[in-house]
């Protein structure tokens, strides 16, 4: 079989079935084929070479205005796949191999300080929304996201039996790369959840996940979650969105003492090099380092 559409498909079933990639990495590898396809427009994976996918990028740069950052995720996107056809006896070389990857400028994670991430909690609880239910929902998402830095998708995903306020714990289950972990909850975030589950229960909802749908007794969806931050952003002023929330969490983390091992616990980081970015983007975490500096005059 060398029909490259189907090959693709292929492999990511096999990625799905056997190496436990999640369902928002299929989506990256798909939607990154479809841009590379409506390019390249070949039938045979025999059709596919280097200056192919060379073109693709130099196309995506000059008239897409790609960043580095787009066309390293892209490039390897495609690379993983004709790995896996190279693994797969489909054809000899990876054509990847020889494209080099550009430089991505490191820049420091943006995070809510610790003033406006108290305002942007007041103000969640102040708008005004029109269900009573709506504005309980909306204080335990904020409240969440800046009180455990778990992601958007781990958000939507958590089950009843995930959150154990009795025992003061998260259970994240199958977290980014498949791994779960136990977060710890914070007090204020216990309250904001306790409200918010005793009017969910006014509802008489029978969903298993701890998040619904206003509407129905679904699980929330990613539009809702999209729309309360355009609501909050609108009133507030603050510019943020759920993963600078995580980010905020980290920092702020951080800055109140916490140290580096058990923040990547908390974060679900493979690795703690990964955790090491937040070290820089906090200042006054520097500022406490610098004042251990043995000579003082």
């Amino acid at each position: 079989m060398s029909n490259i559409n189907k090959l693709h498909l292929r492999f990511c079933q096999y990625s799905l079935a056997f190496k436990g990639n999640t369902p928002r990495t299929i989506k990256w590898f798909k939607d990154d084929f479809k841009w590379f396809q409506k390019f390249a427009q070949i039938e045979k994976i025999e059709q596919l070479d280097k200056k192919i996918i060379e073109d693709w990028i130099y196309q995506g740069k000059l008239l897409h205005h790609w960043s580095a950052k787009t066309i390293r995720n892209r490039i390897q996107a495609l690379h993983i796949f004709l790995s896996w056809c190279v693994q797969e006896n489909i054809i000899r070389n990876n054509p990847c191999e020889k494209i080099p990857k550009p430089k991505v400028p490191k820049s420091l994670p943006k995070y809510l300080t610790q003033d406006q991430a108290n305002r942007l909690l007041d103000w969640t609880k102040a708008y005004p929304y029109i269900y009573t239910f709506e504005r309980y929902r909306a204080v335990a998402i904020i409240s969440m996201l800046i009180y455990t830095g778990i992601r958007k998708a781990e958000l939507l995903n958590l089950k009843l039996l995930d959150v154990d306020l009795e025992n003061k714990t998260l259970f994240v289950r199958l977290g980014k790369c498949s791994k779960d972990r136990m977060i710890p909850l914070h007090h204020a975030l216990i309250d904001a959840l306790s409200e918010y589950l005793r009017e969910r229960g006014k509802r008489n909802a029978n969903s298993p996940y701890f998040f619904i749908s206003l509407r129905d007794d679904e699980r929330l969806g990613d539009t809702a979650i999209r729309r309360l931050v355009v609501k909050l952003h609108k009133k507030s002023g603050i510019h943020f969105y759920p993963h600078l929330l995580r980010h905020t969490f980290a920092t702020l983390m951080l800055e109140g003492g916490c140290n580096l091992y058990a923040l990547s616990q908390m974060m679900g980081h493979s690795d703690i090099k990964t955790t090491t970015i937040y070290l820089g983007a906090s200042k006054a975490h520097l500022e406490e380092q610098m004042g251990m500096h043995p000579i003082n005059i």
